[in-house]
């Protein structure tokens, strides 16, 4: 049973336990509770227990209480929660892991039928199928242009049909088409809108990031400050490989163009004399086997040709003058 008092005494309830939250805990979900029940809201409090608590009410005494908190600790880092409340949002303070409260939270979702004049979150697409509807009811699918036919004394759709845009609200006869198939198309629940942890508030979507997805951004951070630092010739940790790779590149083009030598320069140099060294040495495979190719033909060519000699001698054992 809820806390029976005046309007002030609740208030002051409120407030103290508010104070209390933001004293424990330092990492807290906002979310978004449009279209969510009462019965819904006591679910998921039961489903984040122990670890998590959600916390509703209106935004000006969730405000005031934050405000108070703030000057009578000091902690400014709670301010930042201020501009967050607005709309119909609640709080699920919580001091376990952030994106496992959120997966949690996505769990409690019910399923809502296409109320007139509610903006569909969602496109709203009808299967094609039976309806099991008999034939009187085709007035509803002629209104709609949805192509049915008569099966078996049933409306039966023929072609799936999106029904509702996703933005667009919903009309009188989609919702009454919607209630006839027994097809609730939209599902409700918290909806975390933005996450605070110690003072720091950030889009959810953060909470997805893998390790390699880290890594790659800040590869792509660094890239972009050794190539600014470059640019405007402001010396950075960011640049220092690749001013180091530049001045060896000039030094080496200074040994090659003249007489000056160092040992990082030698190879190139002898490189630039004969490059038919470094040929034979990158491909001793290929050229041991053209010299062995032709040793085994020269081998087999003596054999081949010994016969048609001796085949002649014996030919020619007696002189044509005789």
């Amino acid at each position: 049973m809820g806390f029976k008092g005046t309007k002030a005494e609740k208030k002051a309830v409120y407030d103290k336990k508010l104070c209390g939250l933001l004293e424990e805990y330092s990492k807290a979900l906002i979310c978004v509770a449009d279209n969510v029940g009462s019965t819904q809201l006591q679910q998921i409090r039961k489903g984040l227990r122990p670890d998590s608590v959600v916390l509703m009410g209106k935004n000006t005494m969730m405000k005031r209480t934050i405000r108070t908190f703030s000057e009578k600790n000091g902690n400014s880092d709670v301010l930042n929660l201020m501009p967050l409340l607005v709309g119909n949002v609640g709080l699920i303070f919580t001091k376990g892991d952030l994106k496992e409260v959120r997966e949690e939270v996505a769990k409690y979702k019910v399923g809502a039928p296409a109320r007139v004049g509610l903006v569909a979150p969602i496109d709203v697409v009808i299967p094609p199928g039976n309806t099991g509807l008999d034939p009187s009811q085709t007035s509803f699918f002629q209104v709609l242009n949805i192509p049915t036919k008569i099966n078996k004394g049933t409306v039966e759709i023929i072609a799936p049909v999106e029904l509702v845009k996703q933005g667009d609200k919903v009309g009188s006869s989609e919702a009454a088409l919607l209630a006839k198939l027994g097809i609730r198309p939209f599902s409700y629940g918290l909806i975390v809108q933005m996450i605070y942890d110690e003072g720091s508030v950030f889009n959810p979507a953060v909470l997805d990031l893998t390790e390699d997805d880290m890594i790659e951004k800040f590869a792509a951070c660094v890239s972009t400050v050794a190539a600014l630092s470059l640019a405007v010739g402001y010396p950075t940790l960011a640049a220092a490989p690749h001013y180091f790779v530049n001045s060896y590149k000039n030094v080496l083009a200074v040994a090659l163009a003249t007489e000056y030598s160092f040992p990082q320069a030698d190879s190139f140099k002898e490189y630039l004399k004969d490059p038919s060294k470094f040929a034979v040495a990158a491909a001793p495979a290929v050229s041991a086997g053209a010299v062995a190719a032709p040793t085994a033909v020269e081998k087999e060519e003596p054999e081949t040709k010994a016969e048609p000699e001796e085949e002649s001698d014996e030919d020619m054992g007696f002189s044509l003058f005789d």
